[in-house]
């Protein structure tokens, strides 16, 4: 391509320059050199402006060619973006269009109902077993009243005796402790339940709901955070109920030790009682049938 430009240059230049040569000299062609060095730079100018040209071109080319891949790589992300957008729309009115119709109410911890007083001490530890106030009074007020002072010759007896009586007042004492952190325990989970059922409550109608603005992938992962804050809840009143359980377990099987370690008192005692008291009357009793008969 470039051979063909400079030669039809040359033929131009030749054309242009003839009729002066002809002029001066004649019919004939007449070579001059300063015209001659001119052409030529004339010609090797031509071939630069020409290779720039080329290459402007060349480079246009290239850059037609990114901007052709930059324009189907954006098309190919804008298709990602809305297949993932749609996904995530699925995603998130699929449990409203395709659950919502299997859904129930759901029973939370009911408040106690008051059927009778007869005696008029009832009431209060129903009170404490809703709202879980005033638990260790309420309880006391409906259970056989203890007293602050040992049992009269408790300071008489021996120390083994001692131990006897302040294990089973002891029992008695953390079993009522025991009791009554359950009734404030149980009465606590009652009260919250109602403000707690409201916040299922919302929950549901959100996930439910048609608001657009509940539909968001962040208000999503908000309900769904509130919802196990809320399990987290319920698992620590499990716990607390659990808890609660093992001391009552604690106490009976104190109990349960106690009898044990009294029998163990009672066996270990009985052969001095026995021959303290039953061998000398059997011997007696002995003599006198011998003398009789």
């Amino acid at each position: 391509m470039k051979k063909l430009i400079l030669t039809i240059l040359a033929i131009g230049l030749g054309a242009s320059l003839q009729p002066r040569a002809q002029a001066q000299v004649g019919s004939g062609v007449v070579y001059d050199p300063t015209q001659s060095a001119h052409a030529i730079s004339q010609i090797k100018n031509e071939e630069k402006s020409i290779q720039n040209e080329v290459e402007q071109i060349e480079e246009g080319q290239k850059i037609f060619s990114n901007t052709t891949k930059i324009a189907a790589t954006a098309i190919q992300t804008y298709n990602t973006v809305r297949q993932q957008y749609n996904l995530y729309r699925q995603m998130i009115l699929a449990p409203r269009m395709l659950y919502s119709r299997f859904l129930s109410p759901t029973t939370d911890v009911r408040m106690l109902q008051q059927i009778s007083n007869t005696y008029g001490i009832s009431m209060g530890w129903l009170n404490s077993a809703n709202t879980g106030n005033g638990a260790a009074a309420s309880y006391q007020q409906v259970s056989v009243p203890h007293t602050n002072n040992v049992i009269s010759g408790y300071s008489t007896v021996s120390v083994a005796g001692q131990q006897q009586i302040a294990a089973q007042g002891a029992t008695v004492d953390i079993d009522d402790a025991v009791m009554s952190t359950n009734l404030a325990v149980l009465g606590t989970i009652r009260t919250n339940q109602t403000s707690r059922q409201t916040d299922i409550a919302n929950l549901e109608a959100a996930t439910q709901g048609n608001d657009p603005s509940q539909q968001t992938i962040m208000a999503e992962l908000q309900r769904i955070n509130q919802a196990l804050l809320l399990q987290l809840r319920t698992m620590q009143d499990a716990n607390q109920i659990n808890a609660n359980l093992a001391l009552q377990q604690i106490v009976a099987q104190k109990q349960q030790q106690d009898a044990v370690k009294l029998a163990f008192r009672d066996s270990s005692g009985y052969e001095s009682y026995y021959n303290a008291n039953v061998t000398t009357t059997s011997s007696g009793a002995k003599n006198l049938l011998t003398q009789t008969y």
